[in-house]
């Protein structure tokens, strides 16, 4: 007997069966799906919390009584200790509390250590040059900060105070008493802008060299300040939207560059010596020496050589001091007339075989400015043998390169009156416009798309940093370094807040790009993150880590990089970091040995990105 199916028939039945089956699976699966995003959203979504609310949900039991904002946020952290470890070069494989050092310690620059420098040839003051600790000689401890560290002035007002308990020392206020560069008022340091050449203060010193070349106008933008003292001449340019590299060597005029870092100015440790300063060809738009006592007509004026190299095409060197205006000061500067009137004509000699022209001497002050291009120059080689202009084609090498007595070659044009390697925009335009590196092809991979796109993609990020950052915005940070700064997309996003941004370049890259940052109209220098950055304890407030230790992880421990971090940086700083999931996790397992609170966050872009955020803070101690 045939079978009776009065649900219709069996073909139409399965197929209804297997559509609710179906629409029951999309439904869960959407449901899934939905709570993932609505979590992930939920960890991203994070607010920053003031200092006692940080102190209860991170467990922070080291407070500072002068502290300001915090900025770890506040959210649940990304946890991925369990499935993501990875062995990178490393000291020990786990968890390793780090020591502090001890007090002695406190101001240690490991790369211009004074007892290990004394060990090198005094000849040209080589031993003041880089010199940094081998391997067995890394030290495995935490630089200690003085007993009554405070958070620095926020600027503008760091600017002209500083706190005597985070750079005890009296020696400039008494040996440079009389030329005022600082004063000790109670429990503060005061700086009233003086110097040996400015007794009126830097800022009528700035307006004396305004009336004889234009530093308002925007044509004049990045500055390099040679044996910079505590760098005042800087501190005042910075209101004419002038960014100067200050250097000084570490000597006997204890803690100028840490003066200068202190005061929120960009500031290094670094000398004239034998080798090249850490910066590319055609970087800076104005050099300054005012008596700094570098002997410029010394060594075939190899020093005003690498000046040239070193100055934009239609730059301008100024020079106060011994040997000008002598007629006036020659009896206090303790020397002969004939001494110090040899001495000038040597340098006018120099200036002249490198195809400067003298603008101008007036008072104190003597300026000449660099050719627009070599044309001329070339041809004088026939009345001015030497300097010769060098044939090799490494006008940027500034990392351990010794200093040339050889004029470096300009980029060639087709007219007298063009500049060459190409002109920049006055600024503030040119900060965004297309710098001449790239729109004339000169660094491979890299055009004007790729430096649009690089634009943009840090606009968006820095938006990221503030909202997780309030501090960012709110004048927290004042020095900031970029680890691997690329093309200055960083420091260009943050222009509008009150800060400056030292970009680094690793020497490694596969692409020379600070030239381009130069061209943009903001500073920086070339490093190797093995090694020890030429800087004070203690003198940034922010670092910015994009993609570094995916570049170092392989080459050296980076236990070693995060203790250099660490020594440069200020308590209660804070450290981006941008790498892989498995880099920050094992970045994360160091610094919590280091006193460091941190929070692995999610890429901007969401949770779907690799790439993530690790967000640090140092924790306030003392010695």
């Amino acid at each position: 007997m045939a079978k009776d199916y009065s649900g219709g028939s069996p073909k139409h039945h399965h197929l209804e069966q297997k559509r609710k089956r179906l629409t029951w699976i999309l439904g869960v699966s959407g449901l899934c799906v939905l709570f993932y995003v609505l979590g992930a959203w939920k960890n991203t979504n994070t607010t920053v919390t003031d200092k006692s609310e940080l102190s209860n949900k991170a467990g922070c039991d080291v407070t500072n009584p002068k502290s300001q904002t915090s900025v770890l946020p506040s959210s649940t952290s990304l946890d991925f200790e369990a499935h993501h470890m990875i062995g990178i070069n490393e000291t020990g494989s786990s968890i390793q509390k780090i020591p502090a050092c001890e007090m002695s310690y406190s101001e240690y620059t490991p790369c211009q250590h004074a007892p290990r420098s004394r060990k090198f040839d005094r000849a040209m003051l080589k031993y003041r040059e880089r010199h940094c600790p081998t391997k067995e000689e890394l030290l495995l401890c935490l630089i200690p900060p003085p007993p009554k560290y405070k958070n620095p002035f926020k600027w503008p007002q760091s600017r002209d105070y500083a706190w005597f308990d985070n750079i005890p020392h009296k020696e400039l206020s008494i040996e440079k008493a009389v030329q005022n560069w600082v004063q000790v008022e109670g429990d503060r340091l005061r700086f009233p802008g003086g110097g040996t050449m400015f007794p009126r203060g830097a800022d009528a010193y700035i307006d004396d060299i305004n009336e004889l070349i234009p530093l308002t106008k925007g044509k004049i933008r990045t500055a390099i300040d040679t044996g910079c003292g505590v760098a005042s001449w800087g501190a005042y340019l910075l209101k004419r939207d002038i960014l100067t590299m200050s250097f000084a060597p570490r000597d006997t005029h204890e803690a100028q560059v840490q003066f200068a870092l202190e005061r929120g100015v960009p500031a290094m440790i670094g000398i004239m010596a034998t080798q090249r300063l850490p910066y590319p060809a055609r970087a800076f738009d104005m050099a300054h020496c005012s008596r700094c006592l570098i002997p410029w007509h010394q060594y075939d004026g190899m020093y005003l050589i690498e000046v040239d190299r070193v100055l934009r095409p239609g730059g301008y060197w100024i020079l106060s001091g011994p040997p000008i205006n002598w007629k006036k000061y020659w009896r206090g500067w303790e020397r002969t007339q004939e001494d110090l009137k040899q001495e000038q004509d040597s340098i006018e000699d120099v200036v002249k075989r490198l195809c400067w022209k003298k603008v101008v001497e007036k008072g104190d002050l003597s300026i000449y400015q660099k050719p627009l291009n070599h044309i001329e120059c070339v041809k004088s080689r026939k009345t001015f043998k030497t300097p010769h202009i060098c044939k090799a084609d490494a006008a940027d090498n500034g990392w351990y390169t010794n200093m040339e007595k050889c004029i470096t070659p300009l980029p060639e044009v087709s007219s007298s009156d063009e500049v060459a390697g190409g002109a920049v925009e006055k600024w503030p335009e040119r900060a965004f416009a297309l710098p001449p590196r790239i729109s004339s092809g000169s660094i491979p991979g890299i055009n004007a798309e790729k430096f649009r796109e690089d634009n943009e993609l840090w606009k968006d990020r820095v938006s990221h940093y503030k909202r997780i950052m309030s501090p960012l915005a709110q004048g927290r940070y004042r020095n900031i370094m970029d680890m691997n700064a690329y093309l200055g997309g960083f420091a260009a996003a943050v222009m509008k807040y009150p800060v400056w941004v030292m970009n680094v370049v690793p020497s490694n890259s596969n692409h020379d790009t600070l030239g381009v940052i130069y061209e943009r109209g903001f500073i920086g220098t070339y490093q190797d993150w093995c090694e020890a950055f030429s800087t004070y304890p203690r003198t940034y407030d922010l670092i910015h880590a994009a993609g570094v230790f995916s570049i170092y992880q392989d080459r050296c421990d980076i236990t070693y990089i995060l203790l250099e971090m660490d020594r440069i940086l200020r308590p209660e700083g804070s450290v981006i970091f941008r790498d892989t999931v498995e880099v920050l996790v094992k970045i994360q397992s160091i610094t919590e040995g280091m006193r460091w609170k941190s929070q692995i966050m999610d890429h901007e872009s969401g949770p779907f990105n690799p790439e993530k955020i690790l967000v640090a803070v140092k924790t306030y101690w003392t010695g």
